[in-house]
């Protein structure tokens, strides 16, 4: 396959990396080579798909009626943190950056998929009388399949860039297009050790359950 090293991405090399990024999603929920660390930098072949700066459009969840329901019987109301907005049940956060590199998945070099997406500025909060707890500035890594993110208590920082959900890709659906614009859905999206102690400990509960599914997540990238 020809190397793709331009600033823009064709809709071929579009269905070839985001196709990457899915299959990439669900091998390393199963433990495979695709989430063991890549090799040294001085070793890496050249991509063959690219999307050196990701522009639009957003990531969204649309959440899962049991945990709503865990929200609710834990008294927390959710809400939307700076440019995200809640949508007929799915919260939408804007892709800000980030970049992806896909590599030739017959080949050795793992992971096969590797970059970030960003969501700087956008995020959702959880109040429970006066105590208030914001998740922001998402990172999704699709070589490890975790979202990252920065943590505060009622406007103090608590944590930067901390494992906040896990990712498993076992139920995408195949990859569409929309105009320029390609689209994953079906990964589903739960929260972490790290950040379900986060919560219990914040609001006085035991409730929050490691790899509790918050919901599924559709992911819109902008190819043009």
């Amino acid at each position: 396959m020809r190397t793709f090293q331009k600033a823009t991405i064709s809709f071929a090399a579009a269905a070839l990396l985001l196709g990457g990024l899915a299959a990439c999603s669900s091998t390393a929920t199963a433990g495979s080579a695709a989430s063991t660390p890549a090799a040294s930098s001085s070793s890496a072949p050249t991509p063959v798909a690219s999307i050196p700066s990701l522009k639009g459009v957003d990531t969204a969840v649309l959440l899962d009626g049991d945990f709503a329901a865990a929200l609710t019987s834990l008294g927390l109301t959710p809400g939307t943190v700076g440019t995200a907005t809640l949508t007929d049940g799915s919260l939408h956060f804007p892709i800000t950056g980030g970049n992806v590199d896909y590599y030739d998945p017959a080949q050795s070099y793992r992971p096969f998929v590797q970059g970030s997406i960003k969501h700087e500025g956008s995020g959702f909060s959880l109040t429970a009388g006066s105590t208030v707890v914001e998740l922001t500035n998402f990172t999704i890594d699709p070589g490890t399949s975790k979202l990252m993110g920065d943590v505060s208590v009622n406007g103090t920082s608590a944590a930067t860039q901390v494992l906040l959900f896990d990712l498993y890709g076992g139920t995408l659906k195949p990859l569409q297009m929309d105009g320029d614009n390609a689209i994953l859905e079906g990964t589903t999206v739960h929260i972490s050790s790290v950040a379900a102690g986060l919560l219990n400990k914040t609001f006085g509960t035991d409730a929050v359950k490691d790899q509790m599914l918050v919901g599924i997540a559709k992911i819109t990238v902008a190819t043009k």
